[in-house]
């Protein structure tokens, strides 16, 4: 048996900017792991590690990735150290060219070590402890580093604003002279691709795209603009680079950079923010638990201070405590889970705990919040270090639903958050905002998420949401017959009633009644709820929904037997997506509108009061031509001043923030799972008749 002493320098390699690490195999097993060199092409790990090798046959394969944060690593190259060739008892300088074995011709740099073959001196189980140690280190490094960060400096200082605005006189890459263009941006492990817009050489996206600067001088965004080529490899069109050390902070820089590799130029607008939007720390570095700074955050998001900074909402502190009777995701019975918290597009995770159901992480995650109608979701995770993590339960819990300070055991939900899997989580959170600055944000488009999964086709939610949309339209009927019967006097004491009513509101009607009377619904729910009659779980119920999730999963059973046949109607799928889709948005828009005004979200309740009081007290005071005159002058001037302007529609992007019915559900089934943890009973199939 011999030992080699292998010391991992230095490395080049070819990428635009990586986050490198390197694993070593031993006849298939790793048995070693590099610590990561953040943004670096030519990474110098100088470590230092002592393998035991059985027969010096078995070659030591070197492998290169590029760590991105929760998601799965790219791979880099990789290279063998034939050990045969080595010289007994001689430090040897190695340089290994990486290949990829999928294109053997490709450079992708090369890896620098020094490696001494000497026999096994002493006894063996040392030696082995020396590797264990080694290996413990390496692969709890990612946690150690994160809370030495945290104890240091913020996550990230900062936050790279990018919005994409159009680009002029690209390559025409098709045969008919136009060009489907799609851009990707890169900096450091952030990805994010645009939009694609098809047939046109100066397109047109207005979209924006958020990155977290990490380093105090700056770093640069790689952006490469691409064709997109329906069943073919997308073609390259061109690249170009911001470097973010040349522009200042707090200013928005229009950019026109021209694209080299390519033609044409894209259209850009950057901006520098300085931001404390998240950071991680362990329990015992808690800010919130200190007298003096809670009193700080109160203070700097006091009623006061509303009109300071308007897009800095609020922030939420999480506390990640432990879990237990986590689902066992290896073949040892044992699972070795982490946790990854997500608010929005900000995302951090814990570390791993190994070989462990029920695991203690005690650590504290804060978020800086943009908008208070957000959704904070824990996942957890069973780590694998060859493939990408095994889902092991999530749980979603809207920010206005939290209640201080209170520790609470959340069971797991699957995916889709339609049933519970194995499992519970144990969560402290408190959330600190500013009602005004929060009221504000509900009036602006909501953040869009970039990480999420494609939609699927789905017959039963197809059906669901029909039902849906048939409530809201049955809803609307029977209000117009109900209207239509007191014109037809079928109820002589109802349709006197209505013409006196109507009688004094045309005789006696100002435009400032309008918002007046939108106050009414509200405030009868009002009475209702606070006299102990609920109307906000009238439309559907927990069983109901319950129900349909369970049919779901049977249909979904039969529908995978077809895979084949399915796999040839990708328009027919597109078309069921496009419709069920539509269907759902015109359902949510219906019960959103219902659900203002009774009160299922008490804020939004609120915050609709104060918007048709001050309504009311406008047309009251203005005549009406001075207040469509402004609005007029508003609408035609808006391109003027601003031309990059992003319209919106305030009613809708307030609309966006109610839930709907089905949210509704979720989030009552949300507050029951920390009280019980319910297993459904597996229904009996019915026998179908012949």
């Amino acid at each position: 048996m011999s030992q080699i002493d292998v010391t991992t320098s230095a490395g080049q390699l070819e990428n635009c900017t990586s986050d490198p690490y390197v694993k070593f195999k031993i006849g298939g097993k790793e048995v070693f792991r590099s610590k990561t060199i953040h943004k670096n092409l030519n990474p110098v790990w100088d470590e230092r590690v002592i393998l035991l090798v059985e027969t010096l046959r078995e070659p030591l394969y070197v492998k290169v990735f590029d760590y991105d944060f929760g998601l799965q690593d790219d791979f880099m190259g990789s290279a063998y150290l034939h050990l045969e060739s080595l010289e007994h008892q001689r430090s040897l300088d190695v340089t290994l060219d990486l290949k990829d074995p999928q294109y053997p011709e490709h450079d992708l740099g090369s890896l620098e070590l020094t490696v001494t073959l000497s026999p096994k001196e002493g006894d063996i189980r040392d030696a082995t402890m020396l590797l264990r140690r080694n290996w413990k280190r390496s692969s709890k490094y990612q946690s150690m580093r994160l809370s030495d960060v945290h104890r240091k400096a913020q996550l990230w200082r900062g936050i790279v604003s990018v919005s994409l605005i159009e680009g002029r006189n690209l390559q025409p890459m098709d045969a008919n002279g136009f060009s489907d263009p799609y851009v990707k941006f890169r900096m450091g492990h952030q990805k994010y691709k645009s939009k694609t817009i098809p047939k046109t050489l100066n397109p047109q996206w207005r979209e924006q795209f958020d990155f977290h600067l990490y380093e105090e001088q700056g770093g640069y965004v790689d952006i490469t603009v691409w064709d997109r080529d329906a069943g073919k490899k997308d073609d390259f069109m061109g690249r170009c680079t911001i470097d973010l050390s040349l522009l200042s902070k707090e200013h928005t820089h229009k950019l026109d950079l021209p694209l080299v590799e390519g033609e044409g130029v894209l259209v850009l607008l950057v901006t520098l923010t300085a931001s404390a939007a998240v950071s991680i720390s362990d329990l015992s570095v808690n800010m919130l638990d200190d007298p003096h700074e809670r009193h700080q955050i109160m203070q700097r998001y006091s009623l006061w201070r509303s009109l300071h900074n308007l897009k800095d909402v609020g922030m939420v502190q999480v506390k990640v405590i432990r879990a237990e009777g986590l689902m066992a995701a290896d073949v040892t019975g044992k699972s070795d889970p982490f946790c990854v918290v997500e608010l929005s597009n900000d995302r951090l995770q814990t570390h791993t705990v190994y070989k462990n159901l029920n695991p203690e992480w005690n650590k504290v995650f804060t978020f800086n919040v943009k908008d208070i109608h957000s959704v904070l979701e824990v996942t957890v995770y069973d780590e694998d270090r060859d493939r990408s993590a095994d889902f092991l339960g999530k749980v979603a819990i809207p920010l206005l639903n939290i209640q201080n300070g209170e520790r609470k055991a959340y069971v797991l939900k699957s995916k889709e958050l339609t049933g519970p899997t194995k499992g519970v989580i144990f969560l402290e959170i408190d959330v600190i905002f500013n009602a005004v600055k929060a009221g504000l944000r509900t009036l602006t488009p909501v953040e869009q998420k970039y990480i999420e999964e494609e939609p699927k086709v789905s017959k039963q939610m197809l059906l669901r949401n029909f039902n849906r949309v048939r409530r809201c339209i049955m809803f609307l009927i029977n209000t117009g017959c109900y209207i239509n019967s007191c014109f037809e006097w079928e109820s002589p004491q109802r349709s006197i009633c209505a013409f006196v009513i109507f009688t004094i509101v045309v005789w006696n009607f100002e435009l400032y009644m309008i918002p007046l009377a939108l106050l009414l619904p509200l405030a009868w729910n009002y009475i209702l709820i606070a006299s102990g009659r609920d109307t906000r779980q009238d439309v559907v119920t927990v069983e109901d929904l319950l129900e349909d999730e369970d049919e779901d999963f049977d249909k979904d059973d039969k529908d995978s037997e077809r895979k084949g046949f399915m796999n040839k109607l990708y328009a027919i799928q597109d078309v069921c997506i496009s419709v069920q889709n539509a269907l759902d948005e015109v359902a949510s828009y219906g019960e959103r509108i219902k659900n203002t005004f009774n009160w299922t979200v008490p804020f939004l309740s609120w915050l609709v009061i104060v918007a048709l009081v001050v309504a009311t007290i406008i047309v009251y005071f203005i005549p009406l031509r001075f207040i469509v005159l402004a609005w007029g002058v508003n609408k035609f001037t808006k391109k003027l001043r601003d031309p990059y302007t992003i319209d919106n529609n305030e009613l809708l992007d307030f609309l966006s923030r109610v839930p709907s019915d089905v949210q509704v559900v979720g989030q009552l089934l949300l507050s029951m799972s920390h009280l019980l943890t319910f297993h459904p009973k597996k229904r009996k199939k019915k026998k179908r008749g012949n």
